[in-house]
């Protein structure tokens, strides 16, 4: 699918087509009002292709070749209607590696692993991975498909709590040595793109009715908050503005971050030496992500992305 791409999508595309008569490129028609670009595409692209199983990668992924084989594998195994990779992160620039870490571990935080997510009964727990997704076609159809969800700003975890709410079997799996993704390759890129999901489609994953929409802003700025909050508050201590027990507990909390922080980015394969500059660099991490989250609460339902605009349901 190339979605009225404006780069050299288009043209690699073709080029690649013209030696491979197994790839067949659809542009979708122009865009409709009452639709988010992405599951636009996806429906067009569901449409032209044929087989009893869809599968959806997003444009920036790498996919090993047994990824395919294993996930059918995984799906008959399951009796799967729809199963869902998770898979590596790859981070190319500084700001990746700040902020990317930050934004993944909420979501850890929210939703656990993936066995944590598929054992749970409620679908405000349910969530996918948009980049890669299979689907039994004949399932598909019969839910809806992208259209069901076609203004919701995150149309994979719309999808899973819709078809855990009609009673399909939806699985999250872990494939990261199969699959490979880079979400963002800037700053820019980071803001907007996180700036999109995280509260416009971030409310949906909230129990508890109107209390839980109305306590949601302060539950997303939180984690951002406890990252800050240590290293201002020894800052304030520097100045003489807050007493001794404030620092006190500022750095025993600052070194229980650092701490968190180095065995990530270790577990990440950083380094040792590029570890702890990235942990020394968290809290800088963490003032993005209040920017974010402070950003998108204040946009509410308005989304931005790609150039486009759109009204989230």
């Amino acid at each position: 699918m190339d979605d009225h791409s404006t780069d050299a999508t288009g043209a690699l595309l073709a080029a690649i087509a013209a030696d491979d008569s197994r790839l067949h490129v659809v542009v979708p028609p122009p865009l409709p009002d009452d639709w988010f670009g992405k599951q636009w595409a996806c429906t067009a692209g569901a449409r032209a292709a044929r087989g009893d199983v869809l599968a959806f990668f997003d444009a920036d992924t790498w996919q090993e070749p047994d990824l395919v084989t294993r996930c059918i594998n995984a799906m008959r195994a399951r009796e799967a209607d729809f199963l869902s990779v998770v898979g590596t992160q790859a981070l190319g620039t500084f700001w990746e590696r700040v902020v990317q870490p930050q934004m993944l571990a909420l979501m850890l935080a929210r939703f656990g692993g993936t066995e944590t997510v598929n054992r749970s009964s409620l679908a405000e727990n349910k969530i996918a991975n948009g980049q890669c997704i299979f689907m039994r076609r004949d399932a598909y159809d019969t839910t809806g498909g992208h259209e069901a969800v076609r203004d919701r700003p995150a149309e994979d975890l719309a999808l899973a709590q819709r078809w855990f709410l009609l009673g399909r079997k939806c699985f999250l799996v872990l494939g990261l040595d199969q699959f490979t993704t880079r979400m963002y390759t800037s700053l820019g890129t980071l803001l907007e793109g996180w700036g999109k999901n995280v509260f416009a489609a971030g409310r949906e994953t909230i129990g508890g009715g109107r209390a839980g929409q109305a306590i949601y802003p302060l539950l997303l700025l939180l984690p951002a908050i406890v990252g800050l909050a240590p290293p201002l508050m020894m800052m304030l201590a520097a100045f003489g503005v807050v007493g001794s027990e404030a620092a006190l507990w500022a750095t025993v909390a600052l070194g229980a971050n650092l701490v968190w922080w180095l065995l990530v980015y270790l577990w990440l394969d950083f380094g040792l030496v590029r570890a702890v500059g990235y942990t020394v660099a968290s809290p800088l991490g963490a003032l993005v992500m209040l920017y974010i989250t402070a950003k998108a609460i204040v946009r509410g339902r308005r989304v931005r992305w790609k150039g486009r605009e759109y009204l989230a349901a």
